[in-house]
């Protein structure tokens, strides 16, 4: 096994995260730096940043876990507090190490998942998947139809020099909305807004793939099955 699945196995990161630990040189297998590609297959002993995070043939012991959380706006989608706020991982206080697929921003709320399965992780952040994701949005005035209609058909965002791809956007209020997103750009919504002229007053994700936040409380969450992912 790759050095890298085995600590996104492990439920210690996402491969792309190991990656970087990789190349920052603070991954050792048996106490030498691993360098990008290194496996692992017996009784090795893996460590970051001098910790300890197992024995190689633990990953096979580990169970998948799979979390449908309500996240509070505050609440930033990292595992660090380099953010100066709460961190998803920290605020879920979870017994077994988990971290968010993907992030919502800290003025945002809603729907975010959380797993040791890195696999996972990287199925569903594949921009290439198409993988659906669905918000109610609020705006800070009544929406035109010409504002709508622009959304559905897809954009330029001059601030990341990339065009959005077309998307199903319903009116349910005056000045609301909900829209289903199959691509994670930087504050997609919020920049969409703004480019037709609009700043976002509520933003709350409520579902990603067929997994719907449902009943869960603000700041509660609940176990799903991964196949309801499909």
């Amino acid at each position: 096994m790759r050095i890298n699945k085995y600590l996104s196995t492990m439920g210690y990161c996402s491969r792309r995260e190991a990656d970087r630990l990789i190349e920052q040189g603070v991954v050792c297998i048996d106490g030498q730096k691993a360098v990008p590609g290194s496996k692992i297959s017996g009784g090795e002993i893996v460590t970051v940043g001098g910790k300890i995070i197992g024995r190689a043939d633990d990953a096979a012991k580990v169970k998948k876990v799979v979390l449908a959380v309500n996240k509070p706006r505050g609440v930033v989608c990292t595992t660090t507090d380099n953010d100066r706020a709460p961190n998803i991982v920290d605020f879920v206080d979870y017994p077994e190490r988990v971290y968010p697929v993907g992030r919502l921003d800290k003025d945002s709320e809603g729907l975010i998942l959380m797993t040791n399965d890195g696999d996972l992780v990287n199925e569903i952040l594949k921009a290439s998947n198409f993988h659906e994701k669905e918000y109610e949005v609020e705006v800070d005035k009544p929406l035109t139809e010409a504002a709508l209609k622009k959304m559905r058909e897809g954009m330029y965002l001059k601030e990341l020099d990339k065009s959005t791809r077309p998307c199903d956007v319903e009116r349910t209020g005056a000045r609301t909305f909900n829209i289903v997103l199959t691509q994670g750009l930087n504050r997609q919504i919020r920049r969409m807004c703004a480019e037709c002229g609009y700043e976002v007053v509520k933003l709350k994700r409520i579902r990603i793939m067929g997994v719907r936040l449902g009943s869960v409380k603000e700041g509660k969450w609940k176990k799903i099955n991964p196949e309801w992912l499909n």
